[in-house]
């Protein structure tokens, strides 16, 4: 278009002094300075829109590259769904199996299953493990928990983390100075037993809450007897990794 517009302003210069015959210096000077500055103009204007170009290819680019990110991010979000789907459906699959496992223990209430995201959890009675104020596991625990031991040991993408749980009822004797003292030990006798019946140690872990974690009140006896507890807590190794120090 520009070196069209040129050649039309260099045949209307040519036109004028053909049929003007001949015309005065002066004349022709302001004739050729107007073309010339039409002439500037219209490169001017053929430089802008040559940056203008630049630019859309510039942007082009860039929303080439950004569109295929958002593929990227997209195809692996995709992936994220369906490896968390199908880890949902094995943590539901997991659950039924141990809530099968331990039907007849659930059905007389001696033990409680729940599932929450990826962990599953066994809650047990302190009262049919242990006698009050001690950390001795009684006949009756003995029995439910052999039970749960062999209902655990299949799951071995898991670590079994085993809490026990007071009220607040203070205790002070040679034995347990605390709360915390008692329910550690609780954790540790119930994790000797789970060593019994097979499970390796390096999957387990031990540790006491003593009153600090109810899950009712303890103003009443019904609170503090369910405050009076044993988690038995099933968790993704790969969990318990991402939580656990860095090793140098």
């Amino acid at each position: 278009m520009n070196g069209r517009r040129l050649h039309a302003a260099g045949a209307a210069l040519a036109t004028a002094v053909i049929v003007g015959g001949c015309v005065s210096q002066g004349t022709y000077d302001k004739l050729e300075a107007d073309k010339n500055q039409e002439i500037d103009a219209l490169q001017k204007q053929r430089s802008g829109l040559q940056g203008q170009l630049q630019g859309l290819q510039s942007q082009k680019s860039s929303l080439e590259q950004q569109q295929a990110d958002l593929s990227r991010q997209i195809a692996a979000l995709e992936q994220q769904k369906t490896q968390l789907l199908a880890a949902s459906q094995q943590n539901q699959s997991q659950y039924d199996q141990l809530v099968r496992n331990l039907t007849e223990e659930v059905k007389k209430g001696e033990l409680q299953v729940r599932q929450y995201k990826d962990m599953l959890t066994v809650d047990v009675a302190e009262q049919l493990f242990f006698d009050s104020g001690r950390a001795d596991l009684k006949d009756t625990g003995k029995a439910v928990l052999k039970k749960v031991g062999e209902a655990l040991k299949g799951y071995e993408d898991k670590v079994i983390r085993v809490v026990g749980h007071t009220d607040n009822v203070p205790i002070k004797t040679k034995v347990f100075p605390s709360n915390w003292e008692l329910s550690v030990a609780r954790a540790t006798t119930v994790v000797r037993y789970l060593l019994e019946t097979g499970i390796p140690p390096e999957r387990m872990v031990a540790s006491g809450r003593a009153e600090y974690q109810p899950v009712a009140e303890n103003d009443s006896v019904e609170g503090r007897k369910k405050n009076r507890r044993i988690e038995i807590t099933l968790i993704d190794k790969n969990l318990v990794q991402e939580a656990g120090p860095t090793r140098k």
